[in-house]
């Protein structure tokens, strides 16, 4: 009687159960149950008129659309592996993942057509391309091939071990790597992320968060498994985030720290009443306390950090609330949820090691690497040995996340170990000084990096953005540092900016920071 563990069950379910219900709203567009995947089938039907089949790589450039939402159902159900691309990376990026995954089909929104078409020559394994908005000479039309009827669509049987999507990583360091996500991952992690942070038919999902990045941490399938609305904004204008929340009666939303930090420092003149009581899901960088604070101070919002990365699925801990955190003031509640939290009861065994793989004290001290095993861990890289096997070393995921244990089991990323600053022998956490700096009430944003230094060997370096209508000095500044962090901390420079350098999914680029290119601008 076992059935395979695949997010294609919740097609099964949420068509049987809730056919005449709102599934999703993209603008003017608003389609039910029923009528989405009925324009699933045709698209299906129609990748394998186009010759699809089970285990080819249908590769996607889209922004949050319903055509892009589609995807996540219709390429899996042909037995075809899902490719979701970055659409924030330049040409040649975009070329090495469509030519290292050998996609057959390459789908666009209308706004990369044209960096598409830049590189379609010097991809010889992509047989079509297909145009999901916007026509284009020699591209299929793809709202003309699903005006088609589906006739018949053959489903291929699914192992949950079967390949359901490869998500490449951003390749700030390196080429960009693809991570293999097995049926068994993603139905694993939906699973897991409904038991800790639980969602209704009532509950109508705003998707401020890119579906290209981990999946949309699987909530493709976790909004339709319990039958609720997809709404979709094209792109994170927090005007238009507020707009939507008020017009649409938005109840949950996931979202980076930086989408925060937009949505917290949007002029009140300009986002008009906030709506209470909506539920925020937060993950992708450590959440400063001072954001977390005004989140759920001046929103009323609640606020769920958790973590993990793309090769897990994407979640491992959650910072799951407890009746002891609910009498702490707000400044150290918010404190406490700045936390990775505890293991997902799904997501498998989680330690934090030291160099010889020793779990270390839980002492909210000692640092160590977060490492994991389990259920959401993927597959492997795909076509890259070398690469899996040193992740995957001794049988554990390496996350090359340095963080600390506290007494009462939570995990705290104290930074990546590329990111750990020693200076004259001392460690300093980055992301330390980064949530004490944000406490001040002119900071926007911050980041903290190690920059070269003849006597200490680095030092930090903090690049600032000031909030709206702020203003600060660098010798008010490092006064308010020496106020509130030990001396060997305070950044010995203060840089003000005007934005910092980041990739598609709100993790600043440190290593831009660090190099000194001229990718901010300053104030």
């Amino acid at each position: 009687m076992e059935t395979p563990l695949t997010p294609l069950e919740f097609q099964r379910r949420a068509l049987a159960l809730y056919p005449d219900r709102e599934c999703v709203i993209d603008g003017e567009t608003r389609l039910t149950y029923e009528q989405f995947f009925a324009r699933c089938d045709r698209w299906s039907a129609a990748l394998q008129r186009l010759g699809v089949r089970k285990g080819d790589r249908v590769a996607y450039i889209s922004l949050n659309t319903h055509s892009h939402l589609e995807s996540f159902y219709a390429v899996p159900q042909t037995g075809a592996v899902l490719v979701p691309i970055n659409f924030r990376l330049n040409s040649e990026e975009i070329e090495y993942i469509v030519r290292h995954c050998g996609a057959k089909v390459v789908c666009a929104h209308a706004d990369f057509l044209e960096t598409v078409e830049s590189i379609r020559g010097s991809c010889p394994e992509v047989e079509h391309c297909v145009a999901l908005e916007g026509g284009r000479d020699g591209w299929l039309d793809y709202e003309q091939l699903t005006a088609v009827e589906a006739g018949h669509v053959d489903r291929p049987d699914v192992d949950e071990r079967d390949l359901l999507t490869i998500n490449y990583t951003s390749g700030t360091t390196s080429r960009p790597k693809g991570v293999m996500i097995t049926h068994r991952n993603a139905y694993m992690n939906a699973i897991g992320t409904l038991v800790h942070v639980p969602m209704t038919c009532r509950d109508r999902y705003l998707w401020t968060l890119p579906m290209f990045h981990a999946n949309g941490w699987t909530f493709p399938w976790i909004v339709t498994a319990v039958g609720g609305v997809h709404i979709c904004l094209r792109k994170v204008d927090p005007v238009q985030a507020f707009g939507l929340i008020r017009d649409e009666r938005v109840t949950m939303l996931c979202a980076a720290p930086t989408v925060l930090i937009g949505l917290a420092g949007c002029p009140a003149e300009h986002r008009g009443e906030v709506p209470a009581g909506v539920r925020v899901l937060t993950a992708g960088a450590p959440p400063a306390a001072a954001t977390i604070q005004r989140i759920e101070g001046e929103f009323g919002w609640e606020l769920t950090h958790v973590y993990g990365l793309t090769e897990t699925a994407p979640f491992i801990t959650v910072c799951e609330s407890r009746p002891e955190h609910e009498v702490l003031s707000l400044e150290d509640r918010s404190v406490v949820k700045s936390r990775q939290g505890v293991e997902l009861i799904t997501s498998g065994e989680l330690r934090v090691v030291d160099e010889e793989d020793v779990p270390v004290p839980w002492d909210a001290a000692t640092l160590g690497e977060i490492t994991v095993r389990g259920n959401v861990v993927m597959e492997g890289y795909y076509d890259d040995p070398d690469a899996t096997a040193q992740a995957m070393r001794g049988g554990w995921f390496h996350s090359g996340d340095a963080a600390v244990v506290h007494p009462d089991g939570y995990v705290e990323i104290r930074d990546r170990f590329k990111d750990v600053i020693i200076s004259g022998g001392e460690n300093i956490s980055s992301v330390e000084v980064e949530g004490v700096l944000m406490r001040h009430a002119a900071v926007q944003e911050v980041a903290v990096v190690g920059m070269p230094d003849p006597k200490w060997g680095e030092t930090p370096h903090a690049f600032v953005v000031l909030a709206p209508g702020a203003a600060l000095t660098e010798p008010e500044f490092t006064e308010y540092a020496r106020e509130h962090m030990a001396k060997f901390k305070i950044p010995r420079k203060v840089e003000f900016v005007t934005e910092l350098p980041k990739t598609a999914t709100g993790k600043i680029q440190k290593y831009v920071l660090r190099s000194g290119r001229a990718a901010i601008s300053t104030q």
